[in-house]
């Protein structure tokens, strides 16, 4: 049973204005359950509604998209079951990142690249997870090395100046969600933005999903006030940034996104069609289908 308070996904999103690119990637999605084939994890933060493989990829055709990253979320815990049947349905139309426990096996990091699977998840995000030291994240990075899999890590803001040390300490590619989740009430210049621009142009392993205006933004559904970051990134980093739609867009609280009008963003953020292209083509191409 969901949470009384979660808001499911929109049951009838547009359909976009915006005409994606052959091949396009939405490089930032979820399956949830269901339940009664993939229990959520006991110790879970959160409990979702249903989202299933099919409904995901049903989005996708509607959207004109032609491929899926699928991101293990924390109410599945380390139980990657539901992500790789999903993968395993899509085939080639899908890829996954995982979030694996520390006594994973090289066998089972084995099976799950065969399945999809081409990075793990850290979480930092306080509310979502519990604290994990980092010399745990720092063991499964060895692990996950010789599979040539990557990092994505998910924090927000005022956590970023504390966790750079760490960053630059992990000898992979590392992909950033949602912007790092900066405060739009701030402003592109705000320390903590640029704080985050400056790692980006430090460190070039370090990649970006412009993703989730809905849940930045203080005007919903108008995401204005997020384009000028998303469109900063896309800009400065043309060759290390993704976009993906967070379908089902868990623990929304101000409001049900339509898909549709997430998809109608990209043109205000990736203005030129090479942009356009990169964003959504070139660069998740090459970073999950490259072999």
């Amino acid at each position: 049973m969901m949470d009384p308070d979660y808001l499911p996904f929109h049951a009838n999103p547009s359909k976009p204005e915006f005409k994606a690119p052959a091949g396009a990637v939405d490089a930032h999605c979820h399956v949830f359950g269901p339940a009664d084939q993939f229990p959520y994890h006991p110790k879970r933060k959160y409990t979702p509604c249903d989202a299933s493989k099919q409904q995901l990829f049903d989005l996708r055709d509607h959207l004109g998209f032609s491929r899926n990253v699928i991101v293990q979320a924390s109410c599945h815990g380390t139980d990657n079951a539901a992500l790789i049947d999903a993968l395993e349905t899509a085939g080639e139309l899908a890829r996954g990142i995982a979030v694996v426990d520390p006594a994973i096996t090289v066998e089972e990091l084995e099976a799950m690249d065969k399945a999809g699977v081409r990075g793990v998840r850290f979480n930092f995000v306080k509310r979502l997870v519990d604290s994990t030291p980092k010399e745990v994240f720092l063991s499964i990075a060895e692990k996950i090395k010789p599979l040539g899999w990557h990092i994505v890590v998910y924090f927000e803001a005022p956590d970023l100046a504390e966790l750079i040390p760490f960053l630059n300490e992990l000898d992979t590619t590392i992909v950033v969600d949602h912007m790092g989740r900066p405060d739009v009430a701030n402003g592109v210049d705000h320390e903590d933005f640029q704080r985050f621009i400056k790692l980006m142009e430090d460190n070039e392993k370090i990649w970006v999903k412009t993703t989730c205006p809905e849940r930045l933004t203080l005007t919903p559904p108008d995401y204005s006030d997020v384009v000028p970051f998303m469109k900063t990134l896309v800009e400065k980093f043309p060759d290390r940034c993704l976009w993906g739609t967070d379908w089902p867009h868990p623990n929304m609280k101000s409001h049900t996104p339509d898909d549709g009008k997430l998809v109608d963003v990209i043109p205000q953020i990736a203005v030129t069609e090479e942009l356009q292209q990169k964003l959504l083509v070139d660069n998740p191409m090459r970073l999950y289908w490259a072999r």
